[in-house]
C-alpha cells in the first residue's frame, strides 16, 4: 500500500492511503484519507477488515495510533467502515462520526466494542479535530449513493472528500493518483455512477452545494483525485448525468 501527502496548510495535511498491489483481487480498491492537524488525526472511511493490516502499517508512518481522534464513515458500506472493531482495539477512545441513519447499523461492526458514536444530522455539521484548530464541514450527500451520506470539506486547503461521488474503477494500482484526462476518466466512472447513484435530483443538489464551496481538489473513495481544471470538469459532467435509470446496457456496471 502507498501513501502520499496531497494537501498542506500550516500544521494540517491530507494524506491518501491506497493503491495496494497485494490486496485480494476480489476486494475493490479503496482510498483512505488521513487528516493530520497539529499532530492529531481524523481518518476518513477507514476501510474494510481485509485491508486493515496494510492501512495500519502505512498510517503509522505518519501518525501515532493514539493520536487518531476521529473515525469518519461517509455511509454504512463494509468497504467504508467494517474495520471499525480493529481500530477500536488499538484506540478505544476514538470517536466515530456518521449519519444519524446509520449509527445503529454501523454499531453492528463494533462486535462488542464500546463504540463512541456521534450522529451527524441530515443538514450536516462542523467537526472539530480535538487538540487542534482544524474545523471540517460534513456536507450532505444523501442518495449519493446512500440514503444517509456525507462528504467532508476542509476550508483551509479547499479539499473535499467526496466518498463515492466521482469514484472510478481503475484498471490497476499503477494508475495515476490524479485525473490526467477527464474524457478517458469518464469511461471509468460512467457505469459506476449510472448503476450506484439512485437519484438525479440528489446528485444535482450535491453538485450545487459543492460548487458553493469552491474546492480546489475533490478526493473520491475509489479511483483518482480531481484537481485544477478537472474539478469543474467533474462537476459539469455530473450536472449533465442522468442516473437511477437502469437499462440492459448497465448490466455489467
Amino acid at each position: 500500500m502507498k501513501s502520499s501527502i496531497i494537501a498542506e496548510s500550516g500544521k494540517l495535511r491530507w494524506i491518501v492511503l491506497g493503491r495496494d498491489p497485494d490486496k485480494n483481487p476480489h476486494v475493490i480498491d479503496t482510498n483512505q484519507y488521513l487528516i493530520v492537524a497539529n499532530g492529531q488525526g481524523m481518518l476518513l472511511d477507514p476501510g474494510g477488515i481485509e485491508i486493515f493490516p496494510r492501512v495500519l502499517a502505512e498510517l503509522t508512518r505518519h501518525l501515532a495510533l493514539d493520536a487518531i481522534r476521529i473515525l469518519f464513515a461517509s455511509h454504512q458500506d463494509p468497504d467504508i467502515i467494517s474495520s471499525l472493531p480493529l481500530w477500536l482495539d488499538l484506540n478505544p477512545d476514538a470517536v466515530t462520526y456518521c449519519s444519524r441513519l446509520w449509527t445503529g447499523f454501523i454499531a453492528h461492526f463494533a462486535t462488542g466494542k464500546d463504540a463512541k458514536m456521534v450522529e451527524i444530522p441530515d443538514g450536516g455539521m462542523h467537526i472539530d479535530i480535538p487538540g487542534s484548530t482544524a474545523r471540517l464541514l460534513a456536507v450532505p450527500a444523501h442518495y449519493c449513493h446512500s440514503s444517509g451520506n456525507f462528504s467532508i470539506f476542509d476550508p483551509s486547503t479547499a479539499t473535499l472528500f467526496s466518498g463515492d461521488v466521482g469514484a472510478a474503477l481503475l484498471p490497476d494500482h499503477e494508475a495515476s493518483l490524479f485525473v490526467e484526462d477527464i474524457r478517458d476518466h469518464i469511461s471509468l466512472m460512467e457505469g459506476f455512477h449510472r448503476r450506484w447513484m439512485p437519484s438525479t435530483v440528489a446528485l444535482r443538489g450535491w453538485v450545487a452545494r459543492v460548487r458553493a464551496l469552491a474546492p480546489k481538489q475533490i478526493c473520491p473513495q475509489h479511483g483518482a483525485i480531481f484537481r485544477g481544471a478537472a474539478v469543474n470538469q467533474l462537476l459539469d459532467w455530473l450536472d449533465e448525468l442522468e442516473v437511477g435509470q437502469w437499462t440492459e446496457a448497465d448490466a455489467r456496471a
